[in-house]
């Protein structure tokens, strides 16, 4: 082998080197110009230490909800009525999406309701609600203590990826329900109060197959006057997604 080629031989594999080194940030999926956006963290990727690590949470936020956005600003491409919706009620009604496009703005429609809402009730210190939003849960869903253990079981119950939800109806009545893939029950024409991701990228790096353990740490980055506001929202007819 010559020196020449002993020289670019080293040069390559060092590059290759120096590639697997470097630590990619996540990267916003690049999605069609169109109606819909991804919503800032409103906190820092940190901010949820207590139940979900950083690393996660720009994954989750950059990758998983940015492709998304991506896929339902592509899906509505061609159809100004659709586009020119509001999310929440597109969703709610989905049987009037042309079949061709249904399923992409089914999954990437219902993953960004689903994960908007998301980000939006963590980042708090979790605890325990207060006011009318403590008396809703003490009437309809048994107290706190039930409640919890109530709502982690149904998450646990989910067979592969989806998400546990609380909806509430505009006279302040909860329940607890659970929706395969990225379903949500704006789907059937219910507000969703609260809900927990129990697809394993929510929580894979830190708890593995552990889903138990994610949900007992995930009330602990519960924003509990977030939740309140949604609860206020919902009462007054303005919440949506």
């Amino acid at each position: 082998m010559t020196t020449i080629q002993r020289r670019g031989l080293m040069i390559g594999a060092a590059g290759l080197v120096a590639g697997f080194a470097l630590p990619r940030r996540p990267a916003l999926a690049q999605a069609p110009s169109g109606p819909f956006s991804l919503p800032p963290l409103p906190y820092a990727p940190n901010a949820n230490e207590a139940a979900i690590d950083a690393m996660t949470m720009e994954i989750h936020h950059a990758r998983h909800h940015g492709a998304q956005v991506a896929g339902l600003n592509a899906a509505v491409q061609g159809q100004p009525q659709l586009a020119a919706m509001q999310l929440d009620d597109l969703l709610m009604r989905l049987s009037q999406v042309p079949e061709a496009i249904r399923t992409a703005v089914r999954n990437n429609g219902g993953g960004h309701a689903n994960h908007s809402m998301f980000w939006e009730i963590m980042g708090g210190p979790g605890g325990e609600p207060a006011g009318d939003l403590k008396a809703a849960i003490d009437r309809d869903l048994g107290g706190m203590e039930k409640f919890r253990t109530d709502f982690n079981a149904a998450g646990l119950r989910v067979f592969g990826s989806g998400w546990v939800f609380v909806t509430v109806t505009p006279a302040g009545a909860l329940a607890i329900t659970t929706k395969p893939g990225q379903d949500t029950p704006l789907m059937d024409g219910n507000r969703v109060l609260m809900g927990n991701d129990v697809w394993e990228h929510a929580y894979y790096l830190r708890y593995q197959n552990r889903r138990a353990d994610y949900l007992a740490s995930w009330w602990n980055v519960l924003n509990w006057e977030k939740i309140a506001a949604r609860y206020a929202a919902a009462r007054d007819g303005t919440l949506r997604v």
